[in-house]
């Protein structure tokens, strides 16, 4: 089983929050869509003859493509990779782009899968997000998608913004279980370098929340989502059973998968590699037969450190014979020592043979992974 990501880098305006590879410049969107589909013919042999049991549109903003794009890339994917009968098709869109005709359009193109950025159900939080839709559009959008037949829709969710308040936030949650969303991807908001919060938290224009209040918003979250039968599966990944995200498990379970477009980045098992992040380079790199990528032959470490990176995110954790069998006994006491701590303070269980985190232990999960990594 793998999967195919196709990272689509166009954007009307650049979120504040945003880091992704994308540009707001969208003249070369032929162009593009056309290099995409070189680069599928290029790659065909990238993952073998396994069966494709997931696409992922991404960016960017996939919903930027018009439906003679859409389908012009996926009769691509078809006709170079053998792409399973069930396969899961995952398209990101944001609210404002979601009329009708063209939500209408996507299911007629076989896709299954919505994935809607919502972000926030607050007008005055989605304008300081420099989000293009307003709170409105965003319960149309979902409520249009159900009515014409999508059973498959995951929601984007940011918390930790300056000035959400835990009232608001839960205000937020009880539209999205108000309406019976099957899927919720809830993230806490990371201030990354040359992103617009990133210039306005340095010229001390932006308050974030306190850490006491960024726990209590990610307790409210994982309680409320929990009470309402939504299996926490990953760190920010809530699903009803059944609608588990299977693009984005295949990368957590060491899964096989390709990327597609400028920034996209493929992992084989024993390397990863990724496209450079420049769509004029990537354009006219294509345009010769050449992928612009650069490439990393992973060692043994780097393989256990993914692994780690990886798992501990998730209710499945670090399995004990997987990593005996995959890393030897030097790697398996390595980690075995780093638990005692762990488990003593509550942070961790040992649930037949897997570690996972316990519900303390996901809120500090970053510090905990980090010490779990073999330096």
């Amino acid at each position: 089983m793998s999967g195919i990501y196709l990272h689509i880098p166009f954007c009307k305006q650049k979120c504040a929050y945003c880091d992704f590879y994308s540009i707001a410049n969208t003249k070369l969107m032929d162009d593009f869509v056309n290099a995409i589909c070189k680069e599928a013919a290029l790659q065909k042999n990238f993952l073998g003859d396994e069966e494709i049991q997931t696409i992922y549109f991404g960016g960017g903003t996939p919903s930027i493509l018009d439906n003679m794009q859409i389908e012009k890339i996926l009769t691509s994917l078809y006709k170079y990779f053998k792409i399973g009968k069930n396969c899961e098709i995952t398209f990101e869109t944001n609210p404002d782009d979601m009329a009708l005709n063209y939500l209408m359009s996507l299911k007629n193109l076989g896709i299954n899968r919505l994935s809607v950025g919502i972000q926030s159900f607050e007008d005055s939080l989605l304008k300081l997000m420099k989000r293009k839709h307003a709170a409105n559009q965003a319960l149309s959008a979902i409520k249009d998608s159900q009515k014409i037949g999508f059973r498959n829709i995951s929601v984007d969710l940011i918390y930790d913004l300056p000035g959400l308040t835990l009232k608001t936030w839960e205000s937020d949650i009880n539209k999205i279980l108000n309406l019976k969303i099957q899927h919720i991807s809830a993230y806490h908001l990371t201030i990354e370098p040359k992103t617009i919060f990133y210039k306005l938290l340095n010229n001390q224009k932006l308050k974030l929340p306190t850490e006491d209040e960024s726990l209590n918003q990610f307790e409210l979250l994982t309680e409320k989502l929990e009470e309402n039968g939504y299996l926490h599966y990953e760190i920010s990944n809530f699903a009803k059973d059944g609608f588990i995200s299977l693009h984005n498990t295949n990368y957590w379970m060491n899964v096989k998968y390709l990327g597609l477009g400028p920034s996209a980045h493929s992992y084989n098992l024993t390397s990863r590699q990724w496209n450079i992040r420049n769509l004029q380079g990537y354009l006219s790199s294509i345009l010769q037969g050449k992928i612009p990528f650069e490439k990393e032959k992973l060692t043994k470490k780097e393989k256990y450190n993914d692994y780690v990176i990886t798992s501990l995110r998730t209710m499945w954790g670090i399995n004990i014979s997987k990593l005996k069998n995959g890393f030897g006994n030097s790697y398996l006491n390595y980690f075995l020592n780093k638990t005692k701590k762990y488990i003593k303070q509550n942070l961790m269980i040992n649930k037949k043979q897997n570690f996972v985190l316990t519900k303390k232990g996901k809120i500090i999960s970053d510090n905990i992974i980090e010490d779990f990594l073999y330096i």
